[in-house]
């Protein structure tokens, strides 16, 4: 006969879909022993995904699937962004070359587990601290799919892409993906340029909204948002733009 653990375990595995990710440590809340839970690998209920983690058996474990248990389960503080969200929102998907790109974003000091950042997810993991924008504006919940996945709003996915302009995002390739951006919220804009702490982000991202004629421009109080003083050199010995007061590549100034 089941004991009422097994009855527990069965019941919360007939509420997973196939290739769930559970932490340790939140079994651990639902009454699973680190032991029992150690007993359900072995006994084919469980499949071990890292040092932490486990899955549903039965289908593939997906990136999406981990980070959804971090967030859920974990409680932790680390969103989809920049490129990649944009993909999901249908942006960009012709610029991705070779290994998919997966950008997450979290606030300083979080750090994601290490069976997340060794595990071989198909794709190249881009993790990065910051608290250039407020934690909790522009995130919204990934729409259509069963997962309840925070990602960043169009809005704050592109000033993500241009934080990481130049080392780790090419200019031309941020304004490929402005160019796109014709249907984005004035007041979500507004609000993220006023709380934006870095001054080369709301520089170049008004450079490139206005380069790329977007009408909801028309709509913003840009005289609300400091731009910050004196001349910045986003790449040396480019071409200056007077109105923003930075210089970017020539590549980027003749399109």
């Amino acid at each position: 006969m089941a004991t009422q653990k097994d009855q527990k375990l069965k019941k919360l595995m007939t509420q997973l879909r196939p290739g769930a990710v559970c932490l340790a440590a939140w079994l651990e809340q639902q009454g699973i022993s680190r032991d029992l839970q150690q007993y359900y690998v072995r006994s084919g209920w469980l499949e071990a995904v890292g040092r932490g983690a486990y899955a549903k058996p039965g289908g593939s474990v997906e990136w999406q699937s981990a980070l959804e248990a971090l967030q859920q389960q974990a409680n932790l503080d680390v969103h989809v962004g920049g490129l990649t969200a944009l993909a999901n929102k249908g942006y960009g998907h012709y610029l991705y070359l070779g290994k998919e790109r997966i950008q997450l974003f979290s606030p300083l000091g979080v750090n994601l587990p290490a069976w997340f950042a060794k595990h071989d997810w198909g794709a190249t993991v881009e993790h990065t601290k910051t608290g250039f924008l407020p934690r909790r504006d522009g995130l919204k919940d990934i729409e259509n799919t069963s997962r309840e996945l925070k990602q960043s709003a169009p809005e704050r996915a592109m000033m993500e892409c241009l934080y990481l302009t130049p080392k780790t995002m090419g200019l031309v390739e941020c304004y490929q993906l402005m160019e796109g951006l014709a249907n984005l919220r004035p007041n979500l804009v507004q609000a993220l340029l006023e709380n934006c702490a870095s001054v080369k982000v709301k520089r170049l991202f008004l450079y490139m909204a206005t380069k790329a004629g977007h009408k909801w421009l028309s709509h913003m109080a840009l005289d609300q948002v400091d731009l910050g003083k004196g001349d910045r050199s986003i790449t040396p010995e480019g071409v200056f733009i007077k109105e923003f007061h930075i210089s970017v590549p020539e590549e980027l100034a003749s399109l």
